[in-house]
């Protein structure tokens, strides 16, 4: 990666820069609206969805929602990742120079879509790229992977057996190393989705009023799943000082709600183990990342919901939107339907007026094999568990990290 020392400053402004570096390497994704979910998220739960949770007994909230979603599922290689890996391999030629970085190649190590991301990267600017995947990745993730020329090598599911695979791949081969999300550049790549969404959904309400709750003329809030944190960290930069809210959701299975709870408690939890369906969320804040996501004044906070949550939630997406997307992307989608602390936070905020919150698909690689076990009766949890809020259930730290 380029060196600490010449990473630009984590604010708006070069998160500006980043989206002008890597313009021809990207797509510009749609941003979608949908009339049933925007009813669905302003509807009130029944007291029987509401059964065997927290919130049971309590009435239910009645926040006003239009929703606006940023459909990072297109993206190239199909998720946001390779705002990421581009910007990232960009700013390294930059400092090195393309034939010291060629000479050198990049590293890397992941679950899927940063492996798939910094592999394009790598292959669009004729670099060798090594990445080291656990061997519990998602199939279509390594075969996706391999098909963008990276030599791609297997290690355990634990950070520690990732990292010491890297570590044995830059000494064989003095390659440089780009991390998954806990680097300046990373975040600052993430972050250019925030601006095309911000400047999207004004467009789209200067052209139809009717698509805005209240008078509002743009965006109020964003939703955005965390894993490592570099998108969460990415969006809170970019739409800092903006007036609008940055949320942060995660599945609470095995604990996998590592930043609320580390949030909770004041400090970092650095191991996670966790095999939720959100596969692209089962890692833990990195420090950088930590700094930002902790940071009330960037993230206003942090929600958590279940297994049953996304699968609904998802099920919800692939068949009134017709949009094909992976679990992680849906962990904000759920939270906005089913975790009633968010919902009531909204309802309390916004009052009448509401508010129009933009929701980030992270991505859409997964399979239609995959999907159909995930929708099985007897995979994932009992269909009467539900949300998780800011104080979840799945509270204890668990002590090794799966995916990144």
């Amino acid at each position: 990666m380029a060196s600490f020392e010449r990473t630009l400053p984590l604010t708006r402004e070069s998160v500006a820069k980043a989206h002008d570096l890597i313009q021809p390497h990207i797509h510009y994704t749609p941003v979608q609206t949908n009339t049933t979910l925007s009813r669905l998220a302003s509807t009130p739960q029944s007291p029987e969805a509401l059964q065997g949770t927290r919130w049971e007994g309590q009435p239910p909230a009645k926040p006003e929602i239009q929703l606006f979603f940023k459909c990072e599922n297109f993206q190239r290689i199909g998720a946001f990742k390779a705002r990421g890996a581009f910007h990232a391999v960009k700013r390294l030629i930059e400092e090195q120079g393309l034939e010291e970085v060629r000479r050198r190649g990049v590293v890397t190590h992941s679950s899927g879509n940063h492996a798939q991301a910094l592999a394009l990267a790598a292959r669009t600017f004729a670099i060798p790229a090594h990445i080291v995947m656990p061997t519990i990745s998602t199939p279509s993730k390594i075969a996706g992977t391999k098909a963008q020329g990276a030599h791609v090598h297997f290690s355990g599911s634990t950070s520690q057996e990732r990292e010491a695979a890297v570590a044995d791949v830059v000494k064989t081969t003095g390659a440089t190393l780009v991390p998954p999300y806990d680097h300046p550049d990373i975040i600052l790549g993430q972050g250019t989705m925030a601006l095309e969404l911000q400047r999207q959904v004004s467009e789209l309400i200067q052209k139809d009023a009717g698509l805005s709750v209240g008078d509002a003329m743009g965006l109020d809030a964003v939703i955005a799943p965390c894993g490592g944190g570099g998108m969460l960290s990415g969006n809170a930069v970019a739409l800092h000082g903006t007036g609008i809210k940055v949320f942060g959701a995660e599945p609470s299975f095995q604990g996998g709600d590592d930043a609320r709870r580390g949030v909770e408690a004041g400090k970092r939890i650095e191991t996670v183990k966790t095999l939720t369906i959100a596969d692209g969320l089962r890692t833990p804040l990195g420090e950088h990342t930590w700094k930002i996501v902790s940071d009330k004044q960037y993230v206003a906070g942090l929600y958590a919901v279940t297994e049953q949550n996304i699968k609904d939630a998802m099920k919800l997406v692939l068949e009134r939107m017709k949009c094909f997307v992976e679990p992680s992307a849906v962990v904000g989608l759920a939270t906005i339907l089913y975790n009633e602390d968010f919902r009531k936070m909204v309802e309390r905020e916004a009052g009448e007026e509401g508010w129009n919150i933009g929701v980030v698909f992270s991505g859409g690689n997964t399979t239609i094999d995959a999907i159909t076990k995930m929708f099985a009766p007897e995979v994932g949890e009992k269909d009467g568990q539900r949300a998780e809020g800011v104080v979840g259930k799945d509270g204890a730290e668990v002590a090794e990290n799966v995916a990144g």
